[in-house]
């Protein structure tokens, strides 16, 4: 079982949310997660919290390798187009840097298609509590 998988059984919001495990190396993540109706906001676009949603979670999932719980000390996104219901949105999310117990982490929102609708930036913090 990888450190993904194992993070995924234990994380309600992102089963509730349908999201998906689509590839998991240390440090590279990639899920998808598909609009549903109740993703969209009063403009019937996908609501912004759902796609920072999806890219943290590929954050979370990428920067916890090890076999001690790492935490987001920040992050940061960039919407850059909208999505719909229906679209299948992938995060892949890749380490950038590590340094003792920081580092970053890029994430880049798809749609099915290629378009590029997200770009999110992760720092992380390892504590010294072991993963269960």
């Amino acid at each position: 079982m990888t450190s993904a998988d194992r993070l995924m059984r234990d994380d309600y919001a992102s089963q509730a949310l349908g999201i998906e495990i689509v590839t998991a190396e240390p440090g590279d993540v990639t899920l998808r997660m598909t609009v549903r109706r109740d993703m969209l906001n009063g403009f019937g676009i996908t609501h912004g919290g759902m796609v920072f949603a999806l890219a943290d979670t590929a954050f979370a999932f990428a920067c916890n390798e090890g076999e001690t719980v790492t935490v987001a000390a920040g992050a940061d996104i960039s919407f850059l187009a909208p999505t719909r219901e229906g679209d299948v949105l992938t995060a892949h999310a890749r380490r950038v840097s590590l340094r003792g117990r920081s580092g970053i982490y890029d994430v880049t929102v798809t749609t099915a298609s290629g378009d590029v609708i997200a770009e999110f930036r992760g720092r992380s913090r390892t504590t010294n509590t072991a993963i269960d």
